[in-house]
């Protein structure tokens, strides 16, 4: 564990109450890795009880917890990554877990699943917040095809090449979707390490908005959709248009056979409207294809050349 640089990393706004146990519950698990909270704007008193804990503390002016991480990314180096709230409702004791398949080179990306065990259901008492999860992982096998049980959970774990190849763009709490569709998108190997939740300490308040955070989230997967698989999407609106016009057309094509005349003539002009929009969304979605197929193949070339320097720096460490 010594020769291992662990890093865990915590947003953290207004976690007064809970910010030191987190950060002394990780220090009793992790006594040799680095402890960074990350504050976003904290009226209270956040700061000083995490630098009374002991933590290294930097502050992110950009509100947002998806602005958090992306500062994270940028300015920690480490070997491996522990990401987690700050509220106390992940407890520290399965760190361990999510880290060992890191340490074995069994995957890049560990999740923390609160759901399989059933305890979110139990724990967490806000209404539509199991439903949420449960669409938007619903919404992401529809999409990818890929089954991951709990898309939004805050606690994970990563390695550094992960980390240092991770473009963040989410502002806020849709920061975990993106995380999670980024991993599905670009293959990297990831596994669901089953964690015991409980709720947020009496007096402690959630900061998440369940409709407004909600409705970014699902903005995030359809905005994700149209920047990974554009040729799915354009194809499918393309697809309904044409078929909206064929519909269309076809009662004029038939009334033309019966009489001999275009009688709806507003009609057929909106018909070959729709398919030839239809004609050009699949077109479009055929350039963006191969625009984001030339960015994959540019990514894949990224990641290669850093797992090509990290394998030789560890070389060079060994010699």
């Amino acid at each position: 564990m010594r020769e291992r640089k662990i890093a865990v990393l915590i947003p953290c706004y207004n976690e007064e109450q809970t910010i030191g146990k987190v950060i002394d519950d990780f220090a009793r698990e992790l006594p040799h890795a680095t402890i960074y909270v990350y504050d976003n704007n904290s009226s209270d008193n956040s700061v000083a009880a995490a630098k009374e804990h002991g933590a290294v503390v930097r502050l992110e002016t950009r509100q947002g917890k998806g602005n958090v991480v992306r500062q994270m990314f940028r300015e920690i180096d480490a070997d491996y990554y522990v990401m987690v709230d700050g509220d106390d409702t992940y407890p520290a004791e399965h760190v361990h877990d999510m880290l060992q398949p890191l340490f074995n080179g069994e995957t890049d990306m560990v999740i923390g699943d609160r759901l399989s065990n059933r305890t979110y259901k139990k724990e967490n008492k806000r209404a539509f917040h199991s439903f949420g999860n449960n669409l938007v992982r619903f919404l992401i096998y529809l999409i990818y095809r890929v089954n991951i049980v709990d898309v939004l959970t805050g606690y994970r774990a990563f390695n550094r090449i992960y980390v240092r190849t991770c473009p963040i763009i989410s502002r806020g709490f849709e920061v975990e979707t993106e995380l999670t569709i980024h991993t599905i998108d670009k293959n990297w190997r990831f596994v669901e390490v089953p964690i015991e939740y409980r709720d947020r300490p009496l007096g402690s308040e959630s900061k998440l908005s369940t409709f407004d955070d909600g409705f970014k989230v699902l903005l995030t997967i359809f905005t994700l959709f149209k920047d990974y698989k554009p040729l799915v999407l354009f194809t499918l609106v393309g697809a309904i248009l044409m078929l909206v016009g064929i519909v269309l057309g076809g009662s004029v094509v038939v009334d033309f056979v019966r009489t001999g005349l275009v009688e709806r003539f507003p009609t057929a002009i909106l018909a070959v409207g729709f398919v030839v929009v239809g004609l050009l969304a699949i077109s479009c979605g055929l350039i963006l294809d191969t625009t984001v197929k030339g960015w994959r193949k540019q990514y894949e070339l990224t990641v290669s050349h850093d797992y090509a320097a990290q394998e030789r720096s560890r070389r060079y460490t060994d010699e």
